[in-house]
Formats: structure tokens, sequence, C-alpha cells
């Protein structure tokens, strides 16, 4: 897939770029390949980049005791970035990693800041891509608190239908905040039955 695809796909999930944008945007960004389990962002390093995956799959997590917590997937026509990092210039509380050989469009916040200024259309983009995103993860939150789960594992599949061909189990429940063992019963009710 090229720079003008990518970029037209964009415009036409997110919010319709002027074709003066969207010339801009085809030069001025690049188009990375890389492969599965490459680190976009470090825990403690500062991040200023934000990455629209074209191909691939990634996700965001967090080390807490030893123990890796899964806190965002992403894939195909979806963005993901250190938030934290990206916004306030402070450092990374997660990685990011991917999880299969992806092709991504990376910003970098220069980029952003200065088509921002530059033009309208562009600004508007931005605004709906971080509003979905912090509707999401206020969706995800409240489905925490608030869900069974097996309502969260329903919730997943919804957004990402074939993510259990894509994405292993133990990174699955993590994010699902459920044991694998759960995850296991959910997904084989009849299995878990027999036993």
């Amino acid at each position: 897939m090229d720079k003008n695809y990518a970029i037209k796909t964009i415009s036409n999930k997110y919010s319709p770029l002027t074709y003066e944008c969207k010339q801009e945007l085809i030069d001025l960004v690049k188009i990375l390949r890389l492969k599965k389990a490459t680190i976009l962002v470090r825990e403690g390093t500062y991040s200023d980049k934000t990455y629209y995956i074209i191909e691939g799959c990634a996700r965001a997590y967090y080390l807490k005791d030893g123990k890796d917590i899964s806190d965002w997937f992403a894939c195909e026509n979806e963005f993901i970035s250190s938030i934290v990092s990206f916004f306030t210039n402070k450092p990374s509380p997660h990685f990011i990693e991917l999880l299969e050989d992806s092709v991504l469009i990376e910003f970098s916040r220069e980029q952003i800041e200065m088509l921002s200024d530059k033009y309208h259309d562009f600004e508007h983009l931005i605004r709906v891509v971080v509003t979905k995103t912090m509707l999401s993860q206020q969706k995800r939150i409240a489905s925490s608190q608030f869900q069974s789960a097996e309502q969260k594992y329903e919730n997943i599949l919804a957004t990402h239908p074939n993510i259990t061909n894509r994405i292993p189990l133990t990174h699955i429940a993590s994010y699902l905040g459920i044991t694998l063992e759960t995850l296991s019963r959910i997904r084989n009710p009849k299995r878990s039955n027999l036993t």
C-alpha cells in the first residue's frame, strides 16, 4: 500500500482533508516497514511520535512488578502512541510493541503542529482522532469497572473480530483484567463444563 492510498483512507475514515493538505502529508510523512516484536516506544523514554497502522497490529503495555499488562491494542486504520509522552513531553509510562510485521505511517509532533497551524481540516482531523481515542479509553475504563468478564470479551470481539487469531491470549487476558484460565473458560464454555 502506498502513502497516497493510506492518507486517502485516513481522510475518509476520520475527517476529510483538502487536496493540498493530503499532498503535503504525502511529502512529509514516512512509511515504516517493521518486523514483529519491534519496540516503537520504551517505558521511561520520551516519544514525540504517533503511528497510523496501515497493516499489522500493535499493543501498549506496562510492566508492573515484573508482570506484563496490556493496555491498548491497535490494528489496521487505527492510531497508537504514548499519549502521555506525546502530549505532555514526559517519559512514557508504557511500551508500545508490534505484534505482527507491520506497515506504519510515522507522524512527529512537530509535523502535526505545523500542519494543524497551516490547515484547519488537519487540525479538525487530529481533534477527531484524539476524541475517538479518549472515548475508546473511557469505554474501556467503564467496562473494566462494571462489566462481567464475558461482556468485556464480547466488547473486544465487537471491536476486533479476529483478535484471537492475531494477538496471544495472554495479552488479551491481561487487557481484560482476567486470568488466562477465565478467558479459556469464556471461549470454550462447553469444554469447561465437561471438567
